[in-house]
């Protein structure tokens, strides 16, 4: 029968069922929606605190002891301190703990470090760095800061298998020569051994199948990186063959070629030196990252006799040490600047003990190093939060010893060139560097509504010299006659040519740059303290006298009548080197010489170079007289190149060079005549020149730390250079720093931002708006 009853209670049971359902529901709705209006309210909050800097491309490595793109040293530099700051001349301040005032542009501005060091040179001619650091430092994580923490450093610094970025380890420090001899890393034993080796002192073959097995296939990917860039970037199409875009890489392989075929050819070039062969060649991805297992090969291996510990390192309290160099080397103090890290963090507190020997890891072996490097820890006004679809997160750090910053949160985030300007515009990014042309300034004096005021109400500009300058290279070995270099007549011949390009550098910046670089008369930066000034004695246009030491040029000139000045100045250079002249043209060229020279300039095959409107303009004139200057344009111009100043076979090139806070010339310029010049990245392998008195000048003024002593012998330098003619200073040109003007407080940001001193000095006291 049925039961009206029983269903009435059912009702009513499901009833009350649904009716607590609903309440549930509408409880778990209110508060999803609080908790979404809440998420909502602090994403505004912390984007309105949040500073966004247009960066370039990262490598995710944010350790100060291996980051390797400049873009990643940005992030670095919001982290970790120096052991000794610079100034906006890039000069090193020794006071850093009570403060350091100095002049700059009119203004007197002190300058403050968590250190300071006393340099003192002895009788003996060794110099003792005396350093001590403040006593109130902390981590970002609250750990105190001591002299271990700087000492640990510099051993890392000084590994026998350190692979990073600095080179303290090649400074003349007490010891160092002992410590690091006897021990090799796995990886560079393995590699100079070769894959046939039978010999299994060191290592067993287990261990050497896998490792040439993992290199192998990491050289095949490497090799197949480049591919795939050249293709993406356009100097190659979809399809094309190994060979085809290994000849756009600057190597030529038979067609058929593979990978490894492409990757066995870099390593010969490099002389089976992998390591520069990744450093140099890499489109993105180094050999090193696509191992499987590199850390465990690069892991050191005693192979002799070593010192235990640096003799010249020594702790001398908990908050002081000295550095005993044994001889006077004036690049020492910028060396020992380097960026220090915790040793509770990077290394192992226990296992610190200087009077032992023992330096928070073991000798040899970087591995617990280097397993902090995509999460640093440091003592710099920001700590690190994140790194994720190309923006890395820093965060403001309330232990900073300088005071808490004002903006809460940084995110370093990838932007393509062509977006910086536009993104500021915008209010998507708060500052940007984007590359500066007449292009540029036209984009955004556009976006500050056609005012060409530099502090404009939607941007404003800021313009910083280039830390680096542009040039015109000749080898001197591949250019010059009767196979002597550094003849007389060599340097006429190389001078012919350089009087012509020369004449052409004012017409050529004016149309590419416009005020914003200037031309350059001597083959170093102008952002250098020993760059030679216009006011200074002796100061002369470069390639400015003819072969019997005459001004060519007057001031009433026009700059037609420079022109015919000039080519007519080339033809006796070229008389002099023995070239035969015949009714104002070159008929024939002497023995080892020739009447035509290619130049290389990376202009995309488009002309897009500033030194592109010179070698164009020279080479018609030249033309003229009989010689024939090939310019040959390059869409991958500076792979190329490269590739060809490794090998010596390049007659002339365009490219520019870097430079540092010390003008030390001893990279480029030192011909290590001696060891038959074999000076990694010297004269001999970009310019050949072999000159032992210019050697000698190199080498004493590294031997001083007298500024003004060091500036005189770099002039002397500096003309010797120019005389040999192998380089023809071009221009410093202008880099180019854009501030949101709506978001940024202008009136916070650092003051006459330099070279040296950029945005982020002082990043604790900017605000936004």
């Amino acid at each position: 029968m049925f039961n009206v009853k029983k269903l009435l209670a059912l009702t009513l049971t499901a009833g009350m069922c649904f009716g607590s359902v609903a309440s549930v529901f509408a409880e778990e709705t209110t508060e999803a929606a609080t908790e979404a209006v809440s998420e909502a309210a602090e994403a505004a909050e912390k984007a309105a605190n949040t500073l966004v800097y247009g960066e370039d491309a990262m490598d995710g490595k944010f350790s100060p002891f291996f980051y390797t793109a400049v873009p990643d040293e940005d992030v670095v530099r919001m982290l970790f301190p120096f052991l000794l700051e610079g100034d906006r001349e890039g000069a090193i301040i020794l006071n850093g703990i009570e403060g350091e005032t100095r002049e700059y542009n009119g203004t007197d501005y002190t300058y403050y470090g968590i250190a300071d060091c006393e340099i003192v040179e002895n009788e003996d001619g060794t110099v003792d760095y005396n350093i001590t650091m403040r006593d109130d430092l902390v981590w970002s994580d609250g750990e105190p800061m001591t002299i271990d923490d700087a000492i640990f450093s510099l051993y890392v610094y000084c590994d026998p298998t350190y692979d990073g970025n600095t080179t303290m380890f090649a400074l003349p420090i007490e010891g160092m020569t002992e410590y690091r001899s006897g021990m090799e890393s796995l990886f560079s034993l393995l590699t100079a051994a070769g894959e046939d080796n039978t010999d299994f002192t060191y290592w067993d073959e287990a261990t050497q199948t896998a490792f040439w097995a993992d290199l192998n296939q990491a050289g095949e990917a490497f090799a197949q990186s480049i591919v795939d860039y050249v293709i993406a970037a356009g100097y190659n199409a979809e399809g094309d063959s190994v060979a085809a875009c290994a000849a756009n890489w600057g190597y030529t392989l038979d067609e058929g070629a593979t990978t490894a075929d492409f990757f066995k050819a870099m390593v010969e070039a490099y002389e089976g030196d992998y390591l520069t062969m990744s450093d140099t060649e890499k489109a993105d991805s180094t050999l090193q990252d696509l191992m499987e297992d590199y850390d465990a090969y690069s892991i050191g291996v005693e192979t002799g006799e070593s010192a235990p510990s640096i003799s010249g390192i020594k702790k001398t309290g908990d908050y002081s040490m000295t550095i005993t160099t044994t001889t006077v080397d004036a690049t020492a103090i910028y060396q020992l600047s380097a960026m220090i890290a915790p040793l509770h963090y990077y290394g192992d507190k226990e296992a610190f003990d200087v009077d032992n020997n023992n330096f928070g890891f073991p000798k040899g072996d970087l591995s617990g190093v280097k397993s902090h490097t995509t999460q640093p820890l440091g003592a710099g006004p920001y700590t690190f939060e994140s790194y994720e679809n190309g923006v890395a997160t820093v965060k403001a750090n309330p232990l900073y010893y300088k005071g808490e910053p004002k903006i809460e949160y940084i995110n370093f985030q990838f932007v393509q060139e062509a977006d910086k300007a536009s993104g500021v515009g915008a209010g998507t990014l708060d500052i940007a560097s984007p590359s500066f042309s007449l292009d540029t300034i036209d984009e955004m004096t556009a976006l500050n509504g056609g005012s060409e005021d530099f502090d404009g109400d939607v941007i404003t500009i800021k313009t910083v010299a280039n830390l680096g300058y542009g040039y015109i290279g000749i080898n001197a070995k591949n250019v010059c006659v009767g196979g002597e270099p550094g003849s007389e007549a060599s340097k006429n011949l190389r001078k012919g040519i350089a009087t012509v390009l020369s004449v052409y550098r004012d017409v050529a910046m004016d149309s590419y740059y416009g005020e914003w670089a200037n031309v350059i008369n001597y083959p170093i930066s102008d952002t250098s303290w020993a760059a030679p000034r216009v006011t200074d004695e002796g100061y002369k246009i470069a390639f400015s006298t003819d072969v019997n030491g005459n001004p060519i040029y007057t001031d009433d000139m026009t700059e037609d009548e420079k022109y015919a000045a000039a080519l007519q100045a080339a033809l006796g250079f070229f008389e002099a080197a023995g070239y035969t002249v015949e009714d104002g043209k070159l008929t024939a060229a002497p023995e080892g010489a020739s009447l035509e020279y290619e130049i290389m300039i990376p202009g995309s095959g488009i002309g897009d170079h500033p030194n592109f409107m010179i070698l164009t303009l020279a080479k018609d004139a030249l033309a003229t007289i009989g010689f024939n200057l090939i310019v040959t344009d390059l869409s991958d111009g500076t792979v190329t190149i490269g590739n060809n100043l490794d090998a010596g076979t390049a007659e002339m090139w365009t490219m520019a060079w870097q430079a540092t806070a010390d003008p030390d010339m001893y990279q480029i310029y030192y011909s290590d005549v001696a060891n038959g010049g074999k000076n990694p990245g010297g004269s001999n392998k970009y310019y050949a020149i072999e000159d032992a008195e210019l050697d000698e000048m190199i080498m004493a003024a590294r031997q001083s730390t007298d500024q003004a002593y060091r500036k005189i012998i770099y002039k002397e330098c500096l003309d010797r250079i120019v005389d040999w003619a192998t380089e023809i200073p071009v221009y410093q040109r202008q880099n180019c720093l854009i501030f949101s003007t709506e978001r940024v407080n202008m009136d916070t940001v650092t003051p006459d931002i330099t070279t040296y001193w950029l945005w982020y000095n002082d990043i604790e006291k900017m605000e936004l708006n």
